[in-house]
């Protein structure tokens, strides 16, 4: 019987500790939970280069908080690419209202999510994104759970993004600890992390533990992760984010 109670509360502790970030967001309105998605902010960010003032091919991938109470525990993400002296960027991302849930699509790169500013994640310009752009689109072609979608544990749009990274050699991202579904390995226990440089372990998505260099050192508990960086000083918690020192852009040419 006290064995089963300490379990009991150990469980407990534990969805405290996973839920206490996303509760905190909430209760303090950090996150909007307001509004409708059709009259949501979608401006652009300006960290793109406009295709008329800049010619060479670019790749750069963003992540921005969910759209309503989604946003307290995560974020979406997406890859923007401009092929060399294009007019326009395209979109490839998961679209959870859309079957195929992959899409592609023509579009502002840097855009606001539904009202949430993005961020950028990483940024490669020239013969870099060039050697990129072609494999990107196969790899979307390729991807293998295109008419399923699912919140959590995954796959979603943040499982998307991280099978595409790893398909692709020289596509290196590091994603953020908030991009909930990031470590759903499609069946798999073992792969590299997406910034190439350390593995992870992961079962379905909802355990998993993850040692790397850029990542630093992640444990993934119900989903939910936390962590700590440990060449640049940082704790990453779910929901919260990163607390300490700023992880630079990745940025290649």
């Amino acid at each position: 019987m006290k064995t089963l109670l300490l379990w009991f509360l150990s469980l407990i502790l534990l969805l405290a500790l996973l839920l206490a970030g996303p509760a905190w967001l909430l209760l303090t309105d950090r996150v909007e939970t307001g509004g409708s998605w059709s009259s949501a902010n979608r401006d652009s960010a300006g960290l793109a280069p406009l295709p008329e003032a800049y010619a060479p091919a670019v790749v750069q991938v963003y992540a921005a908080r969910a759209f309503s109470w989604r946003g307290a525990f995560g974020v979406h993400i997406w890859i923007a690419a401009k092929e060399a002296g294009a007019d326009s960027y395209r979109l490839h991302q998961v679209l959870s209202w859309r079957r195929p849930t992959v899409v592609a699509s023509s579009d502002t790169p840097d855009r606001a999510w539904f009202g949430q500013a993005p961020t950028l994640l990483a940024d490669y310009r020239g013969d870099a994104a060039a050697r990129l752009i072609p494999q990107i689109a196969d790899a979307a072609s390729r991807y293998p759970q295109a008419d399923r979608y699912r919140v959590w544990p995954g796959p979603n749009s943040n499982s998307f993004i991280a099978w595409m990274v790893r398909q692709i050699d020289g596509f290196d991202v590091v994603l953020p600890v908030t991009a909930v579904g990031k470590d759903y390995l499609f069946g798999g226990f073992w792969a590299p992390v997406p910034s190439g440089t350390g593995y992870q372990f992961s079962l379905g998505g909802v355990f998993g533990v993850m040692f790397a260099i850029d990542e630093g050192i992640e444990l993934n508990l119900l989903g939910l992760s936390l962590g700590v960086d440990v060449l640049r000083p940082a704790l990453k918690l779910p929901g919260i984010g990163r607390i300490g020192l700023a992880r630079p852009v990745i940025e290649r040419e």
